[in-house]
């Protein structure tokens, strides 16, 4: 089958969902344009920030768009792009984007409450705890996927029969960290140039281009030859700020110059299949097993994930994008308008990697960043782009896709550290609550323990954040469930969501820790890998279990329009 014609049909069906349900929601659960929100009433210039509808999606697609709908859609194309594209699309439209929406309209109508401190005043103070904790331990295998994930990038060398040496791409990869270093700098001017003039429209277009381009050139200049272990430091010193500096100094204008290079991206992707229109060489339909994965339900979903559904997005909603939207009338497009748009950028990836396949139908070789990077170079490099800016414009996107989510999940990871541990009265509380609630110790701690878990490696992290990632995302739909209930509004498109996240997160992670313990018992097993997946996977499905019947007791325990 033709790929633009897949990707046609994706970008019709997502516009209308859009357009149709997505305003539908909004309707039916309320929007006032004229309500004050939290980022107004509550603004302290470093979390809740007044900000332009646009800067704001841009901020929430760049965070949610991480590595999950390249490589989700990459990995479970074993099965078939047929059983991927329907879940792309079905998950999108029905399960994220109305997840995704939920949760930053709940977050916004609560004063910019992140999902823990939600859960606390709807469910109950013990279901906040161990929310949180579930959190905290998540915010760990994604902060340890994707940096381990940023820092093979940008590796410059390889070993061959035990010796290291410069591998073929060291320059491009070199140049695309340099590009990423360059941009933090940009990124900060950026920053402090809106801080002072307030520039809107197409003069912050403007000027945020000219940043990126700069990035792009000198970085490209400029390369920089280093190890996988030098950039996994150097990614850890990154986050360490973006946990801590207020939002409009580097995160905010980070993830809008992010922004435009993901649009170059997705154009450049779009054109390359229109002009070229290769045929999806992948099969349509393998079968309900593989050999690698596993069962088809419920791998195929974990597998996918963010690009069709992922609980990590209802962070990013309540833990950020809440406390900067200035209208509630930006809520649309910046809750259910950038999960769609995600799941667009996963048909675009799945398609991209059936025209890389062979005719026979074999995947292209490589990682499945290599494999999507390679193919919208290749794109590129078809209008007349040298070879070289090509690649390291698609080396650069692709780490800026893990980049973006680790600027998120390393600053909700630290809040949610803080949560776990702090009182209504932390004027007098104890000095170790203060010492642990404190924002440098609390960031320090959590990317300490992430960086222990970069040790298992991404292949081995990745199965297990899948799970651990939909499970989070029926967490927040029964959250949902209660606060729809106890306000009066419609909560019933939460339940079909609900039930099928449940059925497949339970299923998924009993799964592993039983493919974990079978790995004990043959002897094969090491600590270090095998060992903290299994101690993780039995902490989340017992944090989970808990989570799920504290909150159904509180579902049925809440009278209809009960909050005053």
């Amino acid at each position: 089958m033709n790929t633009l014609v897949i990707v046609l049909i994706a970008a019709v069906l997502l516009s209308c969902a859009y357009v149709f349900y997505g305003r539908w929601l909004a309707n039916k659960w309320g929007i006032d344009p004229k309500a004050e929100t939290p980022a107004k009433k509550f603004e302290d210039g470093k979390d809740y920030v007044p900000t332009d509808g646009w800067t704001v999606f841009s901020h929430q697609f760049s965070s949610i768009a991480g590595a999950g709908p390249v490589t989700g859609a990459i990995q479970a194309a074993v099965f078939g792009w047929v059983p991927v594209f329907l879940w792309i699309i079905v998950g999108g439209i029905f399960f994220g984007a109305v997840t995704d929406f939920g949760a930053l309209y709940a977050s916004v109508k609560n004063e910019g409450k992140s999902m823990g401190l939600l859960i606390e005043k709807y469910i109950g103070k013990f279901g906040r705890k161990v929310f949180l904790l579930f959190c905290w331990l998540f915010t760990l295998l994604v902060i340890a996927a994707f940096a381990d994930m940023v820092a093979g990038t940008f590796n410059a060398y390889t070993e061959v029969d035990g010796v290291v040496k410069l591998a073929d791409a060291a320059k491009t990869n070199g140049a695309a960290g340099a590009i990423s270093l360059l941009f933090i700098v940009f990124a900060m001017i950026f920053g402090l140039v809106q801080k002072k003039f307030r520039f809107h429209g197409w003069k912050e277009t403007v000027v945020g281009l000219v940043f990126t381009v700069a990035a792009l050139g000198l970085g490209m200049l400029v390369p920089i030859t280093a190890t996988k272990d030098t950039w996994t430091y150097i990614t850890f010193v990154y986050i360490f700020f973006t946990a801590v500096l207020p939002m409009w100094i580097l995160k905010q204008p980070r993830d809008t110059m992010t922004t435009y290079m993901f649009i170059g991206m997705i154009v450049g992707a779009a054109l390359g299949l229109l002009v070229a229109h290769p045929t999806m060489n992948l099969p349509v339909f393998t079968g309900f097993h593989n050999d690698t994965l596993g069962d088809m339900f419920p791998i195929l979903f974990v597998t996918v994930a963010c690009g069709a559904v992922s609980g990590f997005h209802s962070l990013v909603s309540s833990g950020t994008s809440s406390k900067t939207v200035s209208n509630e009338k930006d809520m649309l497009k910046v809750g259910y308008g950038a999960m769609v748009l995600e799941s667009l950028l996963a048909i675009i990836a799945l398609c991209v990697a059936g025209a890389a396949a062979a005719a026979d139908g074999t995947p292209a070789a490589g990682t499945p960043f290599q494999v999507f990077s390679s193919g919208v170079a290749g794109f590129f490099e078809m209008f007349g782009i040298p070879v070289y800016i090509a690649q390291c414009f698609m080396t650069m996107c692709v780490s800026a896709l893990a980049l973006t989510s680790l600027d998120a999940v390393s600053r909700i990871g630290r809040m949610s550290f803080q949560e776990l541990f702090s009182v209504d009265d932390m004027e007098h509380a104890e000095g170790w609550r203060k010492l642990l609630c404190n924002t440098y110790f609390s960031t320090i701690v959590t990317l300490l323990c992430a960086y222990v878990l970069t040790r298992i490696g991404y292949a081995n992290i990745w199965p297990l954040f899948g799970s651990a990632n939909q499970l989070l995302s029926a967490l927040v739909l029964v959250t949902l469930c209660v606060f729809m209930k106890v306000t009066g509004r419609s909560n019933k498109m939460l339940f079909a969501p609900l039930i099928i996240m449940l059925c497949v997160t339970g299923t998924a992670l009993v799964e592993r820790t039983i493919g974990l313990v079978k790995a004990y018992a043959a002897g094969s097993a090491t600590f270090l890998v095998e060992g903290l997946q299994l101690i993780i996977a039995v902490l989340l499905m017992a944090l989970g279990l808990v989570i799920v019947i504290n909150s159904l007791k509180a579902y049925f325990g809440a009278k209809k329009e009960s909050e005053a």
